[in-house]
């Protein structure tokens, strides 16, 4: 006689899967090379502190000054940043700042963060995706 799962288990396995699989695809950081650190020097222009994370618009003028190239970099939540020691208002549009982010792998102008030196406040900060960041 040939044994069926029963109903209950089926549920239970695709509700299961259907939550897990966003949650893990949520959580990659496989767009960006985790393996190299560039540095980006530019202006805010724009701090978005938001779920899931917060995005940090920088706008970096080319070497001439003629042109300019808007960056997008994603930290992590704003609970993390919180937790941290950081704020909403740690960065503001016009700040001077220094980051040093993880590039995506398609070569398109955005990143994952690293650190950031604001030169217009002195605030420097880190975050290490292994462990919480400081302030300092």
């Amino acid at each position: 006689m040939i044994h069926f799962p029963n109903l209950k288990t089926i549920g239970f396995a695709l509700y299961f899967f259907s939550v897990s699989l966003p949650a893990a695809s949520h959580h990659s950081f496989g767009m960006f090379d985790m393996a190299r650190f560039e540095p980006l020097e530019g202006t805010v222009l724009a701090f978005q502190w938001t779920n899931p994370h917060v995005i940090l618009w920088v706008e970096q003028a080319s070497e001439d000054g003629s042109e300019s190239k808007t960056w997008g970099i994603e930290l992590t939540s704003p609970g993390n940043l919180q937790r941290a020691g950081f704020s909403r208002r740690s960065l503001n549009p016009g700040d001077v700042v220094t980051v040093i982010m993880s590039p995506l792998r398609s070569g398109n102008a955005g990143g994952a963060f690293r650190s950031i030196e604001n030169k217009t406040t002195g605030m420097s900060y880190e975050y290490d995706y292994a462990k919480v960041g400081s302030v300092q």
